[in-house]
């Protein structure tokens, strides 16, 4: 049997419980604050960072992983034996899938497979699960890397947001988009789709909010046997309601809090699900 790593980002946003269960390899993106840099999740954890954001003028960018820390991190499995299937965070949001592919070539090896996810935070946590159940199971790496990019456009996400200003901000989303978080009341709710974030509709207040995205999850349908995540930054009024829903439907899932790279574009109280539809 090949012996496999999986290998993934910290956008990613999977609970530490589930990354040392399956062993899963996970390289931070760094993010720039002032003069420091941290490594995601490593460094600096999401509360503190929201903290440091509310009493700064400075917006903090981030950083892709670099083909240097990939290459360490592949020639490493590689010398070990290991065959290596890597998913990350779509190339349309972030360098980091490029540099896997960068540092793949320059090992020139067929036993090193990068997947672009074409989603973020528990999109990509989705599948990264997935790879390493099925890994458990015993698949090879072909077949994880056959498996995974079927599921790709199947994965669906409804996340209400209580303001986009620093989607704005960090170039997620465009001023116009981002506008109409700012009007009272309004909960933007957004999706990723085709690999990049946008807005896909607007309701007012917290209620609508939630059954908003009950109805899209309704609509699509969880494919039966597969894991949901519900996904959360201090969002506890629409959490809760969330969280029991999902049990009345029998569905099963996990909670995770988005790291500090998704969080800096987040921002505080965003809430949502991430799942695979019904195909």
């Amino acid at each position: 049997m090949e012996k496999i790593k999986i290998v993934t980002d910290s956008t990613s946003d999977l609970p530490e419980e589930i990354i040392k269960k399956y062993d899963i390899e996970v390289l931070p993106l760094l993010i720039n604050f002032g003069s420091e840099t941290y490594k995601d999740i490593i460094d600096i954890k999401l509360h503190e960072l929201l903290i440091k954001m509310e009493e700064s003028d400075e917006f903090p960018g981030t950083a892709q992983v670099s083909p240097q820390r990939f290459l360490e991190c592949y020639k490493r499995y590689i010398q070990e034996g290991y065959h290596i299937v890597s998913i990350h965070i779509s190339s349309k949001m972030s360098g980091t899938y490029q540099s896997a592919c960068v540092a793949k070539e320059m090992l020139e090896t067929d036993d090193i497979i990068v997947i672009d996810s074409l989603n973020v935070t528990s999109g990509l946590g989705l599948l990264v699960l997935k790879a390493a159940k099925l890994q458990e199971a015993g698949s090879g790496a072909r077949e994880i890397e056959n498996e995974i990019k079927e599921m790709i456009p199947h994965i669906k996400s409804v996340l209400a947001f209580e303001s986009l200003d620093n989607l704005v901000k960090g170039g997620r989303l465009s001023k116009t988009a981002g506008i109409i978080g700012n009007i009272l009341g309004i909960k933007p709710i957004l999706s990723v789709e085709n690999g990049e974030i946008g807005v896909i509709d607007k309701v007012r207040g917290s209620k609508k909010s939630i059954r908003f995205i009950l109805d899209y999850i309704d609509k699509n349908g969880i494919k039966s046997g597969e894991t949901s995540i519900l996904l959360h930054v201090e969002n506890k009024d629409i959490l809760d309601t969330l969280r029991e829903a999902l049990k009345l439907m029998e569905k099963d899932f996990i909670e995770c809090q988005v790291g500090c790279v998704v969080g800096i574009h987040s921002g505080p109280r965003a809430c949502g699900v991430f799942f695979i539809e019904d195909y």
